[in-house]
């Protein structure tokens, strides 16, 4: 069903920043019409939320390769469910998307599993180990939306220059994961008193501060389009605001995790919270959720990472990082609009709108002659979440068993319904 009215909806348009009771009209695929008030006929949405589709930036699928930690299908079924319509997808497979033929792979595979959209990154480096760039240029009119060698940093600077050059040149997205590979090497906790009590090894925020600096650096001198892929101290911010105050062509992230939970939350060393950057105090978690309020921070995600129980049921040190979150990432967001620190449109500017406008997708609006990509949902639906019910194949996710509201009730890609809750 491309061609549908949805009625008495509460309507979330991102790029206005509003809030209206109204309808929205669907045809051949897309937002034909929408409007405030009453509006006879159609789905009678009842009053629950309307929103632009989750567009999803870091979303890890095993394929190729680690199949049995996440597929295509799992994924693109975990993702409607959570209301994502666009997985910007990772490049860090066990064969990294380095070469056209695997990117190609992965684009077929995605259009005939996938029930949402998928838009592929690429490797930046050869093997994503820093030494060899990649074919940019054939990669981009292969389909990748960005480049990125994810957690492995590069630090042959000169030959990350000459990337973020060539890929200045064909207008290329790169993003980065600000990190000083050294400082941070080894570490499982951020550094500080809680890090020592359990006698943990620890990175200093300031790894991320430097990590991202030294990027932004070399963003000013090649003046490439550059994302950072999660922000999550303090310490970080100022480097991140001069860079836009000079109007670098620069964006960052911030992982859900990172804005809901902090570094306590490890608790008797749970392994379902040892993420990639760690946990940070509460400090920083609040300080993450006020540069999102005041749009320093662009994109809220959810860097799902599937690990299987064999990588996580190990001492902490040793466990696997990275933690599920596709059906996670709205619940735990609205954690933040239920404690009255974000409102609704702005949630779904930095996990809609700013995700589709930076990676050169048509979605993440609520307006007319923009894509039926759409998510309804009940912001106040209570639930306790049952790691064993996710759709994903791995079950790492770090809000087990947590009390938390809102219920994806429908999902539309292109005005077909990809997700229906249960009555």
């Amino acid at each position: 069903m491309t061609n549908a009215l949805l009625h008495n909806a509460r309507l979330i348009d991102p790029e206005a920043g509003s809030e209206t009771l109204g309808w929205v009209r669907i045809e051949n695929g897309l937002i034909a019409e929408m409007g405030e008030g009453p509006r006879a006929g159609g789905v009678d949405c009842g009053g629950a939320c309307l929103a632009p589709g989750i567009v999803d930036v870091g979303v890890k699928v095993g394929e190729p390769g680690e199949r049995h930690k996440e597929s295509f299908r799992t994924a693109g079924l975990a993702a409607a469910a959570g209301g994502v319509t666009t997985m910007v997808t990772r490049p860090d497979t066990t064969t990294p998307i380095d070469t056209p033929e695997v990117l190609e792979f992965v684009i077929r595979r995605a259009r005939d599993e996938a029930c949402v959209r998928v838009a592929p990154m690429a490797a930046l480096t050869k093997a994503r180990a820093g030494g060899e760039m990649v074919e940019i240029g054939f990669m981009r009119d292969a389909g990748a939306v960005a480049f990125s060698d994810g957690d492995h940093v590069a630090t042959n600077t000169k030959i990350l220059s000459r990337c973020m050059t060539y890929a200045r040149s064909l207008g290329a997205v790169i993003v980065g994961h600000p990190q000083e590979p050294g400082l941070s090497a080894g570490g499982a906790v951020t550094s500080g008193k809680f890090a020592s009590l359990k006698g943990l090894p620890a990175i200093s925020p300031m790894a991320e501060r430097m990590g991202l600096e030294r990027d932004l650096t070399l963003v000013e001198m090649t003046g490439v389009a550059y994302h950072a892929d999660q922000i999550s101290t303090a310490a970080a911010l100022p480097a991140l605001i001069r860079a836009k105050e000079a109007r670098l062509e620069v964006t960052a992230g911030v992982s859900i995790h990172h804005l809901t939970l902090n570094e306590f939350d490890v608790g008797e060393y749970r392994t379902f919270f040892k993420l990639k950057p760690p946990l940070r105090p509460e400090d920083d978690r609040l300080a993450m959720v006020e540069a999102v309020r005041d749009g320093t921070l662009d994109i809220i995600c959810s860097m799902h990472t599937p690990q299987d129980e064999e990588s996580k049921r190990l001492p902490f040190e040793a466990a696997a990082s990275g933690a599920v979150g596709l059906e996670t990432l709205l619940p735990a967001a609205l954690r933040l609009y239920h404690a009255g620190q974000l409102s609704l449109p702005q949630l779904f500017r930095a996990m809609s709108f700013n995700p589709a406008r930076r990676f050169g997708s048509a979605a993440g609006r609520l307006a007319e002659g923009a894509p039926a990509d759409l998510v309804l949902f009940d912001a106040d639906a209570p639930f306790v979440l049952d790691r064993a019910k996710l759709r994903s194949k791995s079950k790492n996710t770090p809000f087990d068993l947590a009390r938390m509201q809102g219920r994806v009730l429908r999902t539309w890609l292109g005005g077909e319904v990809v997700f229906e809750a249960a009555p």
